[in-house]
C-alpha cells in the first residue's frame, strides 16, 4: 500500500466555525486569514453541502451540538475535518466531540500558534480515517458478492465441464470486457431474471469453445488472455459506496 499523501498547504480551503452565537473565534478567524483560508459561520452556509476537499470544521465543544448535521448516513466520519476547540474539559463534553468525529483539539482561549498544528492533524487524520472506511466497505461489498461468485463457479462447470479454475478464468474475462468487477459480473449471471446461468448467451459461447477447442479474443476485447488487466477487472464497482462517504 502506498503512503498517502500528507496535506501541508491549507490555502483557499474554508474553515467553517460551528458554535453558537457568542462564539469568540477572532483569533482563530485571524489566523484561519493568515494560512490562506476563508472563515465563515456554520449558520450562513449548507451543513449538506459540507467538501471534505475544501472544508475544514472547528467544533466549540461548550456548545449542545447535533452529530446528525454532519454526518454520513452509513459512514463514521463527518462530512469534513473537524478541530474540537475545548474550554472545560469534562469527560461529557469530550465524549461529545468524539461523537462527532473531531481527529484534533484546540485548547480555548485559542493561540494562533497551535491552529496549524490542529489543522495539520485534523485534515491528514480525517483523509486516513475516510480512506480506511471507503477500503473497508469495498472489501465488505465485495465478500458479499463471494457467493455469487461461486454459484456462478459451480454452474458453468456443471454447464460445460470445466474446472473451477477455466470457469474462474471465462467469468473474469467477460467481467473485463465489460467493465466490472467479477462479482457483479456473477451476481448479475445469477441473478437474471427469467433465465439460468446455463441458458445465458455467455454460457453458450463458453461450451462452443470447449467443443471446437477454439477461443474468442474478442472475450478481453482485443487483449489477448486478459493478463495484466486483473487488477483493473476486480477494481471496478466500488464507485456507489465510495460516494456515499465522500
Amino acid at each position: 500500500m502506498t503512503a498517502q499523501r500528507l496535506i501541508q498547504n491549507f490555502r483557499g480551503m474554508r474553515g467553517v466555525l460551528w458554535g453558537g452565537p457568542t462564539m469568540a473565534a477572532e483569533t482563530l478567524q485571524a489566523t484561519l486569514v493568515r494560512l490562506g483560508m476563508t472563515p465563515v459561520r456554520m449558520q450562513d452556509i449548507d451543513a449538506q453541502a459540507l467538501d471534505c476537499g475544501r472544508d475544514v470544521l472547528f467544533v466549540d465543544g461548550d456548545c449542545s451540538l447535533d452529530p446528525a448535521l454532519i454526518g454520513h448516513a452509513g459512514c463514521t466520519v463527518p462530512r469534513a475535518p473537524a478541530v474540537g476547540l475545548v474550554g472545560v474539559e469534562a469527560p461529557s463534553r469530550l465524549r461529545a466531540l468524539s461523537d462527532l468525529g473531531v481527529t484534533a483539539f484546540l485548547r480555548k482561549p485559542v493561540h494562533a500558534a497551535a491552529v496549524y498544528s490542529s489543522l495539520f492533524l485534523a485534515v491528514n487524520g480525517y483523509r486516513r480515517l475516510r480512506n480506511l472506511e471507503l477500503q473497508l466497505a469495498e472489501h465488505d461489498r465485495r465478500r458479499r458478492g463471494r457467493r455469487f461468485l461461486i454459484k456462478a463457479v459451480v454452474a458453468l462447470m456443471q454447464a460445460s465441464g470445466m474446472t473451477d479454475d477455466e470457469a474462474y478464468a471465462q467469468l473474469r474475462r467477460e467481467s473485463m470486457r465489460l467493465r466490472m468487477g467479477v462479482e457483479d459480473y456473477a451476481e448479475m449471471l445469477v441473478l437474471r431474471p427469467g433465465a439460468s446461468l446455463t441458458a445465458t448467451d455467455d454460457t453458450r459461447t463458453i461450451t462452443q469453445e470447449r467443443t471446437d477447442g477454439t477461443e474468442q479474443d474478442d472475450a478481453c476485447s482485443g487483449h489477448g488472455d486478459g493478463r495484466g488487466l486483473g487488477d483493473t477487472a476486480d477494481s471496478q464497482g466500488g464507485g456507489a459506496d465510495q460516494a456515499r462517504c465522500a
